[in-house]
């Protein structure tokens, strides 16, 4: 009894797409945005799998495109992380709003 269809499944990714945009554009925390940022970088592998399985279910390109974009979001947790460090030394919080009044 296999009833989840393609529609299900870009209906759960559209879901954690949109829950992601609401969480980096709502929240003021860098962490929840670095958060937000994952669940929309999670929603699109969702998708590429998907369609993978139920377009193109005889080549793996979409399970090699997730790989990748799963490689880069850990490079990019890793850098976001490590800058949020820094600036929580300089600025002793993580509050966007403190953190707005950088000069370069």
């Amino acid at each position: 009894m296999n009833n989840i269809g393609l529609t299900h499944i870009l209906f759960i990714s559209c879901g954690l797409f949109f829950i992601g945009i609401y969480g980096f554009l709502t929240r003021r925390n860098l962490i929840t945005m670095l958060m937000s940022i994952e669940l929309i970088l999670n929603s699109v592998n969702i998708n590429f799998v998907a369609f993978n399985k139920f377009l193109w279910a005889d080549k793996l390109d979409g399970l090699f495109f997730s790989l990748f974009n799963i490689t880069i979001a850990a490079a990019e947790a890793a850098v976001a992380i490590a800058i949020i460090i820094n600036l929580y030394r300089h600025y002793k919080s993580i509050d966007v709003e403190v953190t707005d009044t950088m000069k370069f």
